[in-house]
């Protein structure tokens, strides 16, 4: 029983519904500085699924913090009318919303024009993670700053928000003051302990005299960074503690790491190799430190984890971003007892963050009708139920079977295989991507509520679509894994699919043949170091997971350090004999050898299985023919995202 999550909490003035926050997090739906249409549709989602909090991503409260062109601005009045729209939304469906504060300080990404803005900080004190060189904050652009916290609460109060949040997490201005190695400052706002946490003080105690009694005054911080040179757990926590004595706090959310580092920043949305509750030792320190109630985020995937920490007393309420992305319904489900019923996030990081860090609006590689609300984010029943054959049981044809059986069709699936789920079932097996599983097990708990028919073990052909004569036919077959012509003749050559399913090399040294620079040739590298292979993985590209979101990147190249794997960039395969493996380099094409390799695996993509159309296509007469729709790999591999979100758009569409 959830007992705890679903009773209400009071912070300052306002009162949560319930214990589940979506804790703030840029969406790249801002424009021009400004809330948009697409936003309130976002935040709109997750207050109708029943979420208690929304905190709204970062508002820049002067002209010097707009970090990035997609960047939601609260420094003039012309924003007041966007957040009041995000205000409203919320409230007209039972949520409390807050919104964060924000100056980013060193952290500077990029402006409108690609060009690079000047960046101010406590001190000039280059950044590792985007290079940049910050120009030390003069006395008085200090002062303008700290009021123009105090500035944008007053509006964000006139917008009729419900609080505001301090944003001093992760390495961001607030902390550049605090950290010693980010504070050289020799005038009031440095040096001593007091003097470095005087603009934070400075900050809460102007903004609290603008709205406190109106507006929940919080703070964000990392209760430590994850660096050596970063401001760590203890300072963090003393930071926190002098506040709350002095009354300037009604509520602190916990997080750790830094913008600053890459390992600092992995710590920011932490992928799936990581534990969940991954934050909870630090947000209990804080909870016994401190008289308001404390936020926890990290890796709180299911309510029931929730409900856990409240249990143990890590903290008052659970910051849920990544669930609520992925299923906005996850509180209305829980609060019913329907806890089988709820997308569960994997972790894998590709679409929200990773849209997010390649400059597009976020979604959710299960839900692509994420951020893609005000298109899909209500089903239209069909005008006529049509029956529908699904050929393929990945996750393109069970997205597709789904949606299109939600909006009243007759779907059944067929499946070659013996289990559905496609690639999928390899994916999950690979060493940190067990949870990757659950993008299937959702999708075929969705498609059993829909009252989908799936059929196993079938292999779909012209002469079945016949005998059924369905009026739709999607093709989903998938991709198999694609294999050049090789001069390699002498060589032990496998596929990594084979591989992953269990094939066994000979003994000794393995190249790794990669092109994609995804999570493949990376995985199938430290399973077979894991099975006591010395391994060598040759990319075509600059590095290693070069094609992933960073976070996931970065936990899969330590893999490969960890298991001493040589690393060969911007290679690509050219032939292998019995013990040479011959590499070619892509940029001056000279030969690279590698010897002593006694076997090759390659990860060099997919062909798509386009065989069934072309079947139907040339069997079957015109007029006999069912609509037919190729998605997913079959029609181009690519990723699981692709795959689903074609599903999704078909289903829509049928």
């Amino acid at each position: 029983m959830l007992t705890r999550l679903f009773t209400p909490l009071d912070i300052g003035p306002a009162r949560l519904r319930n214990r589940i926050v979506s804790t703030g997090h840029d969406t790249v739906m801002a424009q021009d500085g400004k809330v948009t249409d697409r936003l309130v549709a976002y935040h709109r989602a997750r207050a109708r699924g029943g979420a208690g909090l929304i905190v709204l991503q970062v508002g820049g409260v002067h002209g010097s913090a707009r970090y990035t062109s997609h960047a939601l601005m609260a420094d003039t009045d012309a924003c007041v009318e966007g957040y009041g729209r995000l205000a409203e939304a919320g409230h007209a469906h039972g949520a409390t919303v807050f919104a964060q504060l924000f100056h980013g300080g060193a952290e500077v990404m990029d402006a409108e024009d690609g060009s690079l803005g000047v960046s101010y900080s406590a001190s000039a004190v280059p950044t590792e993670r985007f290079r940049v060189f910050p120009r030390a904050m003069p006395y008085a652009l200090v002062r303008e700053v700290v009021d123009g916290f105090a500035a944008a609460a007053l509006r964000l109060r006139a917008a009729g928000l419900d609080g505001v949040e301090i944003v001093a997490s992760h390495g961001y201005l607030p902390a550049q003051f605090l950290n010693p190695a980010t504070n050289r400052r020799t005038d009031a706002y440095g040096g001593s302990w007091q003097n470095r946490l005087r603009f934070l003080r400075e900050v809460l105690e102007a903004t609290g005299e603008a709205v406190r009694g109106h507006l929940a005054v919080g703070l964000r911080i990392s209760i430590g960074e994850a660096y050596d040179r970063g401001l760590s757990e203890d300072e963090a926590l003393r930071a926190v503690t002098e506040l709350d004595a002095a009354g300037l706090l009604d509520y602190v959310s916990v997080t750790t790491g830094t913008s600053a580092t890459l390992a600092g920043s992995d710590h920011i949305v932490p992928p799936m190799t990581r534990d969940s509750l991954c934050t909870t030792a630090q947000s209990r320190r804080v909870k016994q430190a401190v008289s308001v109630p404390v936020i926890v985020a990290g890796r709180v995937n299911q309510p029931q984890d929730a409900e856990l920490l409240l249990e143990r007393g890590d903290a008052d309420a659970a910051g849920m971003t990544r669930a609520l992305i992925c299923d906005p319904e996850l509180p209305a489900y829980a609060q019913r007892g329907d806890l089988v019923g709820i997308r569960a996030c994997i972790g894998c990081n590709q679409a929200c963050i990773g849209h997010f860090h390649s400059g597009h609006p976020i979604s959710c590689i299960q839900r692509p009708e994420t951020g893609r609300e005000e298109v899909y984010g209500l089903l239209t029943p069909a005008r006529r139920a049509r029956e529908v054959l699904v050929a393929g049981a990945g996750p393109a044809g069970l997205k597709a079977a789904v949606v299109a059986a939600q909006r009243g069709h007759r779907v059944t699936v067929y499946d070659a295989g013996r289990r559905p789920g496609g690639q999928v079932l390899l994916a999950q097996q690979l060493p940190g991507r067990a949870e990757f599983g659950g993008a299937v097990t959702n999708l075929l708990e969705e498609a059993r509520r829909a009252s989908v028919q799936i059929k196993s073990g079938v292999t779909v052909d012209a002469s079945l679509v016949r005998q059924q004569a369905p009026d739709a036919v999607v093709v989903a077959t998938g991709a198999r894994p694609h294999r050049p012509e090789l001069d390699a003749a002498e060589a032990v050559v496998r596929d990594a699919w084979e591989v992953i399913a269990g094939a066994r090399l000979p003994r000794g040294r393995v190249l790794v043949a990669d092109w994609r620079g995804d999570w493949t040739a990376i995985g199938v590298a430290v399973l077979l170091a894991e099975r006591g292979h010395r391994v060598v993985l040759a990319t075509t590209g600059y590095q290693a997971g070069e094609s992933l979101q960073q976070y996931t990147r970065d936990e899969l190249l330590r893999q490969l350090l960890s298991h001493k794997v040589e690393i060969v960039p911007l290679t690509r395969l050219y032939g292998a004999d019995a013990d040479t493996v011959y590499l070619q380099h892509v940029l001056t094409d000279e030969p690279v050898l590698v010897e002593g390799v006694a076997s090759v695996v390659l990860a060099l993509g997919h062909a798509p299985v386009t065989g069934l159309a072309e079947e139907i296509e040339a069997a079957l007469p015109e007029a006999q023919r069912p609509e037919l729709h190729l998605i997913g790999d079959c029609l181009s591999p690519r990723t699981v995202e692709e795959a689903v979100l074609e599903g999704m758009r078909l289903g829509h569409a049928l």
